[in-house]
């Protein structure tokens, strides 16, 4: 009796891209035809742009993490672990489980969507004792060691302890770094009025990047209004200026101030996961390099988009232009990539992905906003209405949607809290802490464990 097989398509990643991707499979082919697998160590889908937004309480956790089994109709297979290596010859993807199982996953079609990590650099005590914004884990404990530091300062009757806890230190002037800032600002503004033995003018925020300008994509003019408005905040912003070392009470900026502080903020950038490095395919800047219909040269059934590839930017009519890593790309990009994984599977033809930039918003928080949509500049109460009504559409579920707009309204009408709600512990959690970038294989070691194996067989 012979068995039909159904072909494997195996999706790394539940970000945009990824499940944009898995969404239109699910609607475009029949059960018949594939069998779906998404490789993510959550059941969610993190909308990351309003991270500083759930950092500073603004909005709850749970109302930007997007359930992926909330469809009645949802029939992809979800392996909950992270994908540390991929043997393209033999077609096998090396998976992580959450509970520490390395299994070999086979697939005939992978779309590589595994998204981006925090770039970090060589610098003393950085990843030992900065915070990062890329998880919705570190979002919340920051929210809480944010509080902490209030209320430690309060408690303290040692004036340099208290003047350490109430300085604050973000690196990186780019969408991040500046939200961040700016949202958390507005926490400790609001919040130190709860506290009466404590001076409001010890708060200080520092905004440094080693960049000349904040924001460049912006432009001059709406990159020197947020300026402005963080400036007038009282958020020092320090342009041309790095970090040279950090320690657990103090950080040395690379023009020589030293600042005491026991919180440092990183976002400066992001790279590539390091799975794309266990590929042993061609890169650029950490990325990638697929063709316009994100296709990987040289291997059948491998596709590869958002912030892990250079896809090609055939919009802009410039040689050698990639896509940003943005999230309007990323969604984009997974229904393209899908029609392509659906197209192949068919003999059909492949198109190439295409997309003019809608522009950018920047949520400064309250009624402080600039936006760029389609080109056109915006300050203020307009660019808020933008920045936040763009947003709100690009949820993708109903739930979700009314989530976030209840919480928008309820924190206009009563304003901020300032509860910690039990994130913060004994032991810090730290950037290495969250990120888990050193638990990727070589190219060597995955096919030394493909082959010592065997396909689909689990091992320890």
């Amino acid at each position: 009796m012979n068995t039909v097989t159904r072909p494997r398509i195996l999706v790394v990643g539940a970000g945009f891209a990824g499940v944009e991707c898995v969404r239109r499979l699910e609607r475009k082919l029949s059960p018949a035809e594939a069998d779906v697998t998404l490789v993510t160590p959550y059941s969610y889908q993190l909308y990351l742009p309003l991270l500083p937004q759930v950092a500073s309480g603004v909005l709850t956790p749970q109302s930007i993490a997007l359930s992926l089994r909330r469809s009645k109709k949802y029939r992809t297979r979800i392996l909950p672990g992270g994908a540390i290596g991929v043997d393209l010859k033999a077609k096998v993807c090396v998976v992580r489980t959450i509970t520490e199982k390395i299994v070999n996953e086979p697939y005939d079609y992978i779309v590589l969507a595994p998204g981006s990590v925090t770039r970090t650099f060589d610098i003393p005590g950085l990843t030992e004792h900065a915070f990062g914004m890329k998880t919705l884990a570190e979002a919340a404990y920051i929210r809480d060691h944010v509080i902490t530091q209030l209320d430690l300062a309060d408690a303290s009757d040692d004036p340099a302890e208290r003047a350490a806890r109430l300085q604050f230190v973000v690196v990186g002037g780019g969408y991040a770094g500046t939200e961040t800032a700016a949202c958390l600002q507005r926490l400790t503004h609001a919040a130190v009025t709860r506290y009466p033995r404590l001076d409001p003018g010890l708060i200080k925020w520092h905004l440094i990047d080693i960049a000349p300008r904040l924001m460049p994509e912006l432009g001059d003019k709406l990159g020197r209004s947020a300026q402005e408005i963080l400036g007038r905040r009282g958020i020092e912003v320090s342009l041309g200026v790095s970090i040279e070392k950090a320690a657990a009470e103090e950080v040395t900026f690379t023009d020589g101030r030293v600042v005491p502080t026991h919180t440092l903020i990183w976002t400066a950038g992001v790279v590539a996961s390091p799975l794309i490095g266990t590929l042993g395919a061609e890169t650029m800047r950490g990325r990638l390099v697929v063709t316009p219909e994100m296709t990987l040269p040289g291997y059948d059934g491998v596709f590869s988009l958002g912030d892990s590839a250079a896809v090609p930017d055939l919009a802009k009519g410039e040689e050698g232009a990639v896509c940003p890593p943005t999230a309007q790309h990323a969604m984009r990009q997974g229904k393209k990539v899908a029609d392509n994984v659906i197209a192949t599977l068919r003999g059909q033809s492949r198109q190439p992905y295409v997309h003019p930039d809608l522009g950018l918003v920047v949520d400064l928080g309250g009624k402080d906003a600039v936006s760029k949509p389609l080109g056109i500049e915006l300050r203020g109460m307009p660019a808020q209405a933008v920045a936040r009504g763009y947003h709100w559409s690009a949820l993708r579920t109903n739930v979700a949607k009314t989530r976030v707009l209840t919480n928008w309204l309820l924190n206009a009408v009563a304003g901020d809290d300032f509860v910690r709600t039990g994130f913060q512990a004994r032991k810090p959690a730290r950037l290495k802490d969250f990120e888990f970038t050193d638990s990727y294989l070589t190219p060597e070691q995955v096919r030394a464990r493909v082959e010592g194996t065997g396909r689909g067989k689990p091992v320890r």
